[in-house]
């Protein structure tokens, strides 16, 4: 929020001294207006649901326990078996276990998703 504000006030400051040079107030003020509008689209349309998504998946990776069934960014469904600060190890098939960052998990699955045979 700080950045957009900081990024308005700029634009509008950069504007009002363009504007200044010779055109009527009632133009400037209109496309003052206009850049306001913009960004109010830009930021509920494009940087809220970002950060949005951004705050679900921190969540999520916060939650993550030994045992939970999972797959990560790259395809690979499987098991936790361990879970650390950075990185976890994931049960893929019957020992075989994969270490891999903790980011690399993409969502968690339902109980009963992984069948190892």
């Amino acid at each position: 929020m700080k950045k957009l504000l900081a990024i308005l006030s700029s634009v509008l400051l950069l504007s009002t001294s363009a504007f200044a040079a010779g055109e009527a107030s009632g133009s400037a003020m209109s496309s003052i207006l206009m850049l306001v509008a913009f960004f109010a689209i830009f930021y509920f349309l494009l940087i809220r649901p970002q950060m949005k998504r951004n705050k679900e998946q921190r969540k999520m990776l916060s939650e993550i326990a030994k045992g939970d069934e999972v797959m990560t960014t790259g395809g690979i469904v499987g098991k936790i078996v361990k879970v650390g600060e950075n990185y976890t190890e994931l049960e893929i098939s019957d020992n075989v276990i994969v270490k891999i960052q903790k980011s690399a998990v993409s969502g968690v699955l339902p109980k009963g998703a992984v069948q190892t045979n």
